[in-house]
């Protein structure tokens, strides 16, 4: 090759060279910057864009101060599973539906089916997998109430019937005096409270900012409200109120929520791994929201509770907890559902725990059915998402009556972990 050759292949290798290192600047810059784009608000959780909604409902715990739920050293309870697939068709609003067009309609992440104890039917969407956690929203909730029956009957707690003063002797004085456990968990306690997700000045908006105002605690927020109506008289939903309920079982158990959930249930019943709970600014759980699971433990879960509340061999529960606990005791104001124990419940015997962006465990003890969604919607509530997964549950509780019987084999429960 001639000098001058030489000199162009020089000169070329020295542009291509440059180039790739120029692209591979700008691709990482570009990366970098997306990294960067998603960094969930704490305080906007309730307005995260789509993006922020995929990263954050995976990773509270690198967003919101939390406490891990320990899963203890017991083996992994493997769900069972049935053979192949279950097929799920229905009509909704004169549309044909399958599983496939349900999950994309509705935004889902994760969807678990387990009857009589197996799974059958069990998909991911794009940003969750299997060994990944996602928050629960409000179905935590239900868990908090779960706790406070585990309480009672580790005779921390006499009885719902109690008043809360009793336990909360902060709440005297307040719009709080003469209202009963049982009222906090049926949320008719009679207090004022708005629950507006829409509204920067709703109680429940106020409520998220509290962590901005330091020295302002959960119990002074709720002993500031006023009533509006007899106790046990009106229905409204105020995740304040179930904040008062795990700092009740707090206070009365010397443990927070996250190490009693571990004790009573988490170490008990095989789970894959260990759950993890965001906190308020005075270390205390947020007994209303936010206990990040993989989908298959919300499954492990809805199975304890499903079989009467007992793990490890022992009754966690009281004996009638479940059945009292999933009792409609008041109407709601969601769609024909009336409410328990922070349990929204179905005329025809199903159950739900229910959480904003689209999560929800559904439970038809007919069929021994167990039904998990988690799901990141674009707002916190959608009538038309809502109902078209009702008519999901529903389409579901009438395929699995339709195949062949599981019933055949002795049901797989985690109750009998050592």
């Amino acid at each position: 090759m001639s000098r001058r050759l030489q000199r162009i292949a020089g000169l070329a290798s020295l542009v291509l060279g440059f180039s790739l290192v120029c692209h591979a600047a700008l691709a990482a810059t570009q990366a970098g910057a997306a990294a960067v784009e998603v960094q969930p608000s704490p305080g906007r959780f309730l307005f995260w864009t789509p993006a922020e909604q995929r990263f954050g409902y995976r990773n509270m715990e690198r967003i919101f101060p939390t406490r891990f739920v320990s899963r203890g050293t017991a083996a992994v309870f493997e769900l069972p599973r049935a053979k192949g697939e279950l097929a799920v068709n229905f009509v909704h609003h004169g549309r044909p539906l399958d599983t496939a067009t349900f999950m994309r309609d509705t935004n889902v992440e994760g969807l678990l089916v387990i009857d009589h104890g197996r799974v059958l039917l069990e998909r991911y969407g794009p940003d969750l997998t299997a060994n990944e956690r996602w928050t629960s929203w409000s179905v935590a909730k239900s868990i908090t109430s779960t706790l406070l029956g585990a309480a009672i009957q580790d005779g921390f707690i006499h009885s719902i019937e109690d008043p809360v003063t009793r336990y909360l002797p902060e709440l005297s004085g307040s719009a709080y005096d003469t209202v009963t456990i049982r009222q906090l968990l049926t949320m008719t306690s009679g207090v004022r409270w708005s629950e507006d997700y829409r509204d920067p000045h709703s109680d429940v908006n106020q409520f998220a900012h509290l962590s901005e105002h330091p020295g302002h605690s959960i119990l002074d927020y709720m002993a500031g409200l006023q009533r509006e109506a007899p106790p046990g008289t009106r229905f409204v939903y105020k995740t304040g109120e179930t904040d008062l309920i795990g700092l009740l079982v707090s206070r009365v158990t010397h443990k927070g929520l996250a190490d009693y959930l571990s004790e009573k249930i988490w170490s008990r019943t095989g789970m894959a791994r260990d759950a993890v709970w965001a906190l308020d600014t005075r270390g205390s759980e947020l007994s209303g929201c936010c206990l990040s699971m993989t989908l298959e433990d919300f499954g492990r879960f809805g199975l304890f509770f499903m079989n009467g509340g007992r793990a490890g061999g022992q009754q966690v529960l009281p004996a009638n907890w479940v059945s009292e606990a999933t009792h409609w005791a008041v109407r709601g104001d969601t769609a024909n559902l009336g409410y328990g124990f922070q349990w929204w419940i179905g005329v025809d015997q199903t159950y739900q725990a229910l959480g904003i962006f689209g999560q929800a465990m559904y439970f038809d003890p007919r069929h021994e059915l167990l039904v998990v969604v988690l799901g990141a919607w674009p707002s916190a509530s959608d009538k038309e998402r809502f109902a078209e997964r009702q008519a999901f549950f529903d389409a579901v509780g009438k395929a699995v009556s339709l195949a062949p019987p599981a019933r055949d084999f002795p049901t797989p429960s985690p109750l009998s972990l050592p």
